[in-house]
């Protein structure tokens, strides 16, 4: 039929509209478990991507390269090829055609297309999730952590420890940075927490985040603020310490320039790739040369081995080197952001690591199963009540903890601080790590003692003042005093302390 073309615009606006008005619909209503709001959101984000297409079709149809949405415009308005215009008989002609379609096709029925769309909010999508992750709750880094631990920048720890710790990068050495196996490990470290976020935050618009992420890292990396990075990277690609740059305009002379010291002239001639040998006074006088004289244009007997030819036919090499360290700050930038994300699942997955370790695999095997069984047995009345006879914590689902973690834990123990004023902590894990919250350390600060690991364990405002009591008399002790202790010697060789030498002195027997 001529008027398809058409007809399948009508139709792809017609499909945008209800698309919108199911998407509207179903972010209405409220999901009843975590498992309903994932498959929620996966449901909006494949109905978002259908509208994007259509509408992409849409767009394409309106531009009309091939000018066929013209023609059959012209057509529907009776023009024929001589440039008249018939409208009856182009009417007839089209009210033929769909006779003529009908009587081939008398079986042929009107597709309902709202019945086909309604389907889409009973759909379940296909998510795929590994074992470790349990549908989106937990990261799955065991093949990353392997890596790790088997690479030259990463180190010997548990799994538990690399949880805590793979996102802080200053740890890594800046040298072992550059290399190509650090690298490679960013890129699967940031592809798979990109990935972890896409499947259980598909609404979030990634390239928007990564664009602000980008936006700030440029400002910094121009500043020379990149954490991490500060002071790292100078204009010809070399690395050094702002420290070492010294700013040639506050000197008038050479003389002038040895007041910096050896070490600092030495550091200075390094980051311009100059010798570094020689004299405190031909080391002046080299680096004074770049005041008057651009460094490209110094004779290649100031340079060090290979330094001019990196600077004359290396220039590409250095820029090279300049965008490879972009590139694993900015990765590194990415990373640090995408655990901000997902900050809430990383100390979620340590915890179930660690409850892990302390059951038997029959435990576990048990525990897997009830969670099965909840995951099916789900009620739609979230206000239905919670039985729990033995008060026992809250866990991450909103129910009470097994009663065996309860007494694995200790959190049946009490445990008061008075420096905290009296403030009771359940368990002895907690107890533990109150010690460096803000609760005892504000008290310590209001008892004008400092909080240090002397005094862990020591909850008694009174055990806390006496042990500080000892600790300052301990220090005056072991104090310095130089009256007594500072030793001299005469030209006889025999030694005195200070006090002693003094009044020898002031008598006139030495």
């Amino acid at each position: 039929m001529s008027s398809t073309l058409l007809e399948v615009t009508r139709s792809a606006h017609e499909d945008v509209e209800r698309l919108e008005r199911l998407v509207v619909r179903e972010l209405q209503r409220e999901p009843t478990s975590s498992r309903d709001r994932l498959f929620q959101n996966h449901r909006v984000r494949n109905m978002i991507r259908t509208v994007i297409d259509t509408t992409h079709k849409i767009v394409d149809i309106y531009e009309d390269a091939d000018n066929s949405r013209r023609d059959e415009i012209a057509v529907l308005g009776g023009q024929n090829a001589a440039g008249g215009t018939n409208l009856f008989s182009a009417f007839y002609d089209k009210l033929k055609e769909i006779r003529e379609y009908h009587r081939r096709h008398p079986g042929s029925r009107v597709v309902d297309v709202t019945e086909e769309f309604e389907e889409l909010l009973k759909e379940e999508p296909h998510i795929d999730f590994s074992g470790e992750e349990a549908s989106g709750r937990y990261l799955d880094m065991h093949e990353l952590y392997n890596t790790y631990i088997n690479s030259k920048f990463g180190e010997r720890i548990e799994y538990t420890a690399f949880l805590e710790t793979f996102s802080q990068t200053h740890r890594i050495n800046y040298n072992l940075k550059l290399t190509r196996e650090y690298k490679d490990y960013l890129q699967g470290l940031l592809g798979y927490l990109i990935s972890f976020f896409e499947r259980t935050e598909p609404l979030q618009d990634l390239g928007r985040i990564f664009s602000k992420v980008e936006t700030e890292f440029e400002e910094l990396w121009n500043d020379g603020k990149v954490p991490g990075w500060e002071g790292k990277v100078l204009e010809n690609g070399n690395t050094s310490s702002q420290e070492s740059v010294i700013d040639l305009d506050y000197y008038s002379t050479a003389e002038e320039l040895l007041v910096v010291g050896p070490e600092k002239l030495k550091e200075a001639l390094a980051a311009k790739g100059l010798k570094t040998g020689g004299t405190v006074q031909q080391r002046a006088e080299r680096l004074f040369l770049l005041k008057s004289t651009p460094l490209d244009q110094l004779d290649k007997k100031h340079f060090a081995k290979g330094s001019r030819s990196s600077q004359q036919n290396g220039r590409t090499g250095d820029s090279q080197q300049l965008n490879n360290k972009m590139e694993v700050a900015l990765l590194e930038a990415k990373m640090q952001r995408m655990c901000e994300l997902l900050g809430e699942t990383i100390i979620q997955t340590k915890e179930n690591v660690e409850k892990k370790q302390a059951l038997t695999y029959e435990e576990m095997e048990a525990e897997r199963e009830e969670e099965d069984v909840q995951a099916e047995s789900e009620s739609d009345d979230e206000d239905q009540q919670i039985y729990n006879p033995l008060k026992l914590p809250m866990g991450w689902d909103g129910k009470p903890i097994p009663y065996w973690l309860y007494k694995l834990h200790g959190l049946g123990q009490e445990f008061k601080c008075e420096i905290c004023g009296n403030c009771s902590y359940w368990g002895r894990r907690a107890f533990e790590r109150h010690f460096k919250e803000w609760r005892h350390q504000h008290g310590m600060r209001c008892l004008s003692i400092p909080n240090t690991k002397n005094f862990n364990e020591i909850t008694s405002i009174k055990e806390a003042k006496e042990l500080w009591e000892k600790i300052q008399e301990k220090q005056v002790v072991h104090k310095w005093r130089p009256d007594l202790e500072e030793e001299y010697e005469d030209r006889e060789g025999n030694i005195y302390n200070k006090k002693t030498y003094t009044d020898l002195q002031r008598q006139g027997l030495i």
